[in-house]
């Protein structure tokens, strides 16, 4: 079913909830259920197994939480409600929701339950009992294989975000998991998209599931003014700080980059600006992770730079502002990127960063959200002075205006200095607001060149750079260009260059490793990675030529095996051997076709694992055992060996 009509949408007393949760509702303001709520809720309080289609920040956390509460026998202290989602903080989230909706259940308990907390902590709390588990698949794997969890009263099992889950290589922990609950659970699935595999999942584990449909595609980006600055004249860093600067209503904002590198050198350049801020990213410990969130709700820090993993399930009302300092790889992270902001029907702003280059990847954006984005032009020297001005000034009217500020004193020691230094009022209170304005000038420079076109607005319809970079829709196993896919980015230049990595053997590097780590970290595609040889204390990658300055100062700071790529690209000066060519019309390369392994030049080389090892003694002599076995020379051999 699709969502219903807000003219005919139901109450929530229409929906049969209970009175203590509905006057729960009632004080914490709820008045009418979102689209997802209305569909879902009477489904589940029937009993029904569920499959439900809606977008992040649609309120369906409500839409299970609710009448799985009303359905929960509070004197069983046996888990009986299982809750699956992809992330720390969105399990955190869930159990806070829990928490709140049952505010007048006496007896409620409910536990989270994620990797990077203690496992100690957890065993005792799950032998002290709750009937609602929420948790991440593989701390919930680990405690079904201590048996510390028993699901043997398990009433319902809710998958949230099963996308997200599918995208994080979750999907074979959570099947897992299915298969070890009782088959008579009711079972609900979640998901902002259903992909193939997840449909799979529903039909293998669900029965008979109602199915709700929420087609609102833009409902969660409907509140939020979209707006991009194509990336150009100036620094990314300068032009964020203006931005910051220059925002009249910003409250809060999350920085969103690609790498967890990215969100710490972002933060230390910031504070060393004087901004509040910190970095969010999966390398911190959870407490720490926890504490940056209370911190940005609480006021104590303004902006959180954070990657996209991290910042899944944050709701912080404080958040009026998501900036897109790099650009996802694909629209749905977009949405689920400005859906931090905007939430509950409140406003919110999003910008986005556009690098010329990435111009065919905001055509898709605009595309799956089906909404003009914006462009906008970096606010000039004199808005950014005006802004700070005016702001200073309304600063020095509120200290007056506050009946409670004590200005005696202060106004004692002006009086001093006017009088023993012969000054004017104007030119102490000049001097005054000049020491105060020192940390955030109200006049503010511009350094280098380029502010002219950040400042300038972008002529639409200009033609896309395709020098450096070019995007296309991935091909399908069968190697057709799938038109509904989302664009990758890829390098199209076909020029190649090899790249010295201090990594190596010894440090227990394998090919896929490298790999790895520069998909995830620099987002190059996999297809863009050419040959990779392996040597003692460093390797050797090739990837496209004349890779942009700030992609290498990321892959600089990749770790790999707990060693620093330092990448570089190797001088024309440096004979570094070539282990294996890549190309078949290269001279270097074998003329018989390559087997799994094969001997050359003294070597046995491994083609598929790109490992090799110098020739044993023993290697040396089983060879010559089998020339002379074959040339029927055995007893010759014997007698060069010493035997009679």
């Amino acid at each position: 079913m699709t969502s219903p009509a807000p003219s005919t949408m139901p109450s929530f007393e229409q929906l049969g909830l209970p009175d203590s949760l509905l006057s729960m509702l009632s004080e914490v303001g709820y008045e009418i259920p979102s689209p997802i709520q209305a569909a879902c809720i009477p489904y589940l309080l029937a009993g029904r197994d569920l499959l439900g289609e809606a977008q992040t920040g649609t309120g369906k956390t409500a839409a299970f939480a609710l009448p799985t509460l009303a359905k929960l026998d509070l004197s069983n202290m046996r888990p009986q409600v299982l809750v699956l989602t992809p992330t720390r903080e969105l399990a955190l989230q869930v159990s806070e929701a829990f928490t709140k909706y049952a505010h007048h259940l006496q007896n409620f308990h409910v536990l989270p339950i994620y990797g990077g907390q203690s496992m100690v902590v957890q065993l005792r709390q799950l032998s002290r009992g709750a009937q609602v588990i929420v948790g991440t698949p593989g701390r919930i794997m680990d405690h079904l294989e201590r048996k510390s969890l028993k699901l043997d009263a398990l009433t319902m099992l809710v998958l949230d975000e099963a996308d997200e889950m599918l995208r994080m290589g979750f999907i074979d922990d959570v099947e897992w998991i299915l298969e070890h609950t009782p088959s008579t659970r009711q079972t609900a699935l979640f998901s902002a998209t259903m992909p193939a595999t997840i449909r799979e999942v529903a039909r293998r584990h669900l029965r008979e599931p109602e199915e709700v449909r929420i087609r609102t595609a833009t409902s969660t980006v409907e509140k939020i003014r979209q707006r991009y600055w194509l990336v150009r004249g100036v620094d990314k860093l300068d032009a964020l700080t203006r931005i910051l600067d220059a925002e009249e209503k910003l409250d809060a904002a999350l920085v969103f980059v690609r790498t967890k590198i990215g969100t710490e050198e972002l933060a230390d350049k910031l504070a060393a600006r004087g901004y509040a801020a910190a970095a969010l990213n999966g390398d911190m410990t959870q407490s720490l992770r926890e504490r940056v969130i209370e911190q940005l709700k609480n006021g104590s820090l303004d902006i959180v730079i954070a990657t996209d993993v991290a910042a899944r399930g944050i709701d912080v009302p404080r958040i009026s502002h998501v900036i897109n300092y790099d650009i996802p790889y694909d629209t749905e992270a977009y949405v689920h990127r400005i859906g931090r902001t905007g939430r509950a029907g409140r406003e919110g702003v999003a910008i986005l960063f556009v690098a010329p280059r990435e111009r065919r990847m905001l055509k898709s954006i605009e595309h799956a959200t089906r909404q003009q984005i914006e462009p906008i032009a970096l606010p000039s020297r004199e808005d950014v002075s005006s802004l700070r001005v005016s702001q200073f000034k309304q600063k020095v009217l509120d200290t007056l205006a506050d009946p409670d500020m004590e200005l005696g004193f202060f106004m004692s020691v002006v009086e001093e200095l006017v009088e023993e230094n012969d000054l004017s009022s104007r030119e102490l209170a000049a001097a005054l607001a000049y020491l105060v304005q020192a940390g955030r000038p109200l006049q503010i420079e511009e350094e280098g060149r380029g502010w002219d076109q950040a400042t300038a607005l972008h002529t639409q319809g200009k033609p896309l750079r395709e020098d450096i970079f070019t995007t296309g829709a991935p091909r399908s196993r069968t190697g057709r260009r799938d038109a509904n896919a989302i664009p990758a980015k890829v390098f199209d230049n076909g020029k190649v260059q090899r790249y010295w990595i201090a990594v190596g053997r010894d440090h227990g590097v394998m090919p896929k490793d490298i790999v790895g780590a520069i998909i995830n970290e620099s987002g190059i595609e996999g297809r863009s990675i050419g040959q990779i040889d392996l040597f003692d204390d460093f390797s050797t990658v090739e990837l496209p030529a004349q890779l942009p300055d700030d992609l290498l100062n990321v892959l600089r700071g990749v770790v790999v095996r707990s060693q620093r790529l330092n990448i570089r690209p190797v001088r024309d000066d440096e004979n570094l051997p070539v282990r294996r060519p890549q190309n078949r019309d290269d001279p270097r390369r074998d003329k018989k076709p390559s087997k799994p392994w094969e001997k050359k030049s003294g070597e046995k080389r491994f083609a598929r694992s790109g490992d090799f090892r110098p020739p044993r003694r023993d290697d040396a002599r089983q060879s010559e055992r089998r020339s002379f076995a074959d040339k029927g020379k055995v007893s010759g051999w014997k007698k060069r060996r010493g035997h009679e």
